[in-house]
């Protein structure tokens, strides 16, 4: 199984979640919310996770982690 760590995380402030985004655009759809920065990340790791064994469990194929892309500021 890949590391979800080793995933690029774009994360940014939400004015309309009142909160932090995490986007992984390795993995379409794969997001997460937290109340913070750290939050948010956190829980991405999760989704990131839950990502991958849903397209495993389907016969999907899971894409491979791209070189990280500078950080985005919000």
């Amino acid at each position: 199984m890949v590391d979800a760590s080793r995933y690029p995380v774009h994360v940014f402030w939400s004015e309309n979640d009142g909160g932090f985004i995490a986007l992984v655009p390795d993995l379409p759809g794969c997001s997460a919310f937290g109340a913070t920065r750290v939050e948010a990340v956190k829980e991405v790791q999760d989704a990131i996770d839950a990502w991958i064994e849903a397209m495993t469990a389907a016969g999907n194929p899971v894409p491979r982690p791209s070189k990280a892309a500078p950080a985005l500021h919000a």
